[in-house]
């Protein structure tokens, strides 16, 4: 057998996996880092020190399984690529992989949360054989709302491009905030879909705010606070929230369409909810478009796709 040891710890769940790169088999193991009820976010000292506990508790199974038989260990150790993209949280990831892969004498790789999220959705998509080929992507999530042009480099196989973002919330902000204001559990994905599923609300028409290839959600914010103000139900102001959502990443995607038909996958957090993918794969199928979805375990945050990028890299 040939495993590849995966690690990611974000802002939000402490996170590890083995691919077995000849099975086409996974092991994943995460787990939430805790919020206080109530509260809208985590300050990254509270993420370093839940991430250096629950990575303690994670990872000595999956070493017992395959330890001898583990090829390279790959870490996510920033948001992104790009200049200026750091968060503390992922140095937990990035200190535990250096040792573990030196205590077995293996090779060390390093990757962006991004280029996981991407690669496992690939993977739950059944479509790893897209690494390294062109395609474009999505990336939403509560810290990242963007379209992307994915190539290969010399660095990674599923290399992105920043194509188009949102200029302001970020579209899992938005669902969180709205969620919050609700009286839901953060993180209040699951729950404001749930709520929204419950809804018979008639949503008009929608025109989402657009600079160019650049969304802007912070009026999705103020929209959601007036109905709420206005006494409107809680389902409705859910279903709402994600229709604008929805509304936006179409748009989105519209701007970076080019003659090439290429593949669009959607990944991130906020891409497991089931109205939103949808409405984005109707939309994709009237485009003539291919469009590849995660499933929800491979949507969230995970270690999944940064250890699969192992076994190319290696």
């Amino acid at each position: 057998m040939s495993f590849f040891l995966g690690i990611d710890t974000s802002n939000y769940t402490t996170s590890v996996a083995l691919y077995d790169s000849e099975t086409k088999n996974v092991i994943s193991k995460k787990k939430l880092l805790p919020v206080k009820e109530g509260e809208k976010g985590i300050r990254q000292s509270d993420a370093v020190f839940h991430h250096t506990g629950q990575i303690r508790e994670l990872l000595p199974e999956l070493l017992e399984l395959a330890s001898s038989d583990i090829k390279a260990v790959t870490v996510s150790i920033k948001p992104r690529f790009v200049d200026g993209s750091y968060m503390p949280c992922f140095t937990v990831g990035h200190t535990v992989a250096s040792a573990v892969a030196s205590a077995l004498g293996v090779p060390l790789f390093l990757v962006s949360h991004q280029e996981g999220h991407v690669t496992a959705a690939l993977f739950s998509a059944g479509r790893l054989d897209l690494v390294g080929k062109d395609f474009l992507a999505f990336h939403v999530s509560g810290g990242t709302t963007e379209s992307l042009l994915i190539t290969k480099s010399e660095r990674c196989p599923v290399s992105a491009t920043t194509l188009g973002t949102s200029s302001d919330l970020k579209a899992g902000q938005a669902v969180d905030r709205v969620g919050v204001m609700l009286g839901l559990k953060f993180p209040c994905g699951p729950e404001l879909e749930k709520l929204a599923l419950s809804s018979n609300y008639e949503v008009g028409k929608i025109r989402a705010s657009m600079k160019g290839r650049d969304c802007s959600l912070s009026g999705l914010e103020n929209k959601c606070k007036k109905m709420f103000d206005d006494g409107e139900k809680a389902e409705d102001i859910a279903l709402f929230c994600l229709k604008y959502i929805e509304e936006a990443l179409k748009a989105m995607l519209s701007s970076v369409l080019t003659e090439e038909k290429l593949p669009v996958v959607f990944s991130g957090g906020v891409m497991s909810n089931s109205i939103l993918q949808n409405g984005l794969r109707e939309y994709c199928e009237g485009l003539g478009r291919e469009a590849f979805f995660a499933e929800p375990q491979y949507s969230s945050d995970n270690a999944v796709g940064v250890a699969i990028l192992g076994s190319y890299l290696i």
